[in-house]
């Protein structure tokens, strides 16, 4: 099969909103992990009864099962119990709790790495907890953390291809559809690999240099 540059513009525009859903899942996901793994790595430090080992074996089971065994059973299994909802928040909710897992370890690190004599401090100078964690800790530990939260970020990107064994009409998704219809592989699927390395490349030559940034200015 030879390539066909006038199918291959064709195809572009389908490409493209195939994409742009790519990068939907891929931001509001992030956004769901962050603030979630934060959640649940400041409860687990905290080492409440009973809720510390509950997030414990949370993050234990994300982690260890597949992301695509995640989203079958969210969208084929939680239908039968009532809850139905559309495959692209299916999508965006089962990424952003798969990667709040990872992310909720790498705050852990973040915030273990913060000195003792920060906290010494902030018990010296009386601050309330929340303050102690708003204006003390989580700064300080979110800024070590930053690079390896962005290459979460990278990696979800390319991970929301698997959203398309859910019927989410991702980059993947759109390339799979188009090659189907047309009984054409090649221009679809090597544009989607195009797209993905064209966001994604650049992305981490940006992060790397923001991690270099961020060493120097420690």
């Amino acid at each position: 099969m030879n390539w066909d540059s006038d199918f291959a513009l064709t195809i572009l525009p389908e490409l493209l909103s195939g994409l742009l859903v790519t990068l939907q899942v891929t931001f509001a996901g992030i956004a769901i992990a962050l603030a979630v793994g934060m959640a649940v790595a400041v409860l687990r430090y905290l080492r409440i009864p009973v809720l510390s080992p509950v997030l414990g074996f949370y993050v234990l089971f994300v982690r260890g099962t597949p992301l695509l065994v995640q989203a079958y059973a969210a969208f084929f299994i939680l239908p039968d119990y009532g809850l139905t909802l559309s495959p692209l928040l299916t999508g965006i909710i089962v990424m952003g709790v798969n990667y709040s897992a990872y992310t909720a370890e790498v705050y852990r690190a973040g915030i273990e790495s913060v000195g003792k004599g920060q906290w010494e401090a902030a018990t010296a100078l009386s601050l309330p907890g929340r303050a102690t964690w708003t204006r003390i800790v989580l700064p300080q530990a979110v800024r070590t953390i930053v690079p390896m939260q962005g290459n979460y970020l990278i990696q979800m990107f390319k991970d929301s291809a698997i959203l398309s064994a859910i019927t989410v009409v991702e980059l993947l998704g759109a390339a799979q559809k188009i090659g189907s219809g047309n009984y054409r592989y090649l221009e679809p699927l090597t544009i989607a690999a195009l797209l993905f390395l064209a966001i994604s490349y650049p992305s981490s030559i940006a992060i790397r240099r923001l991690e270099r940034r961020l060493a120097g200015a420690q």
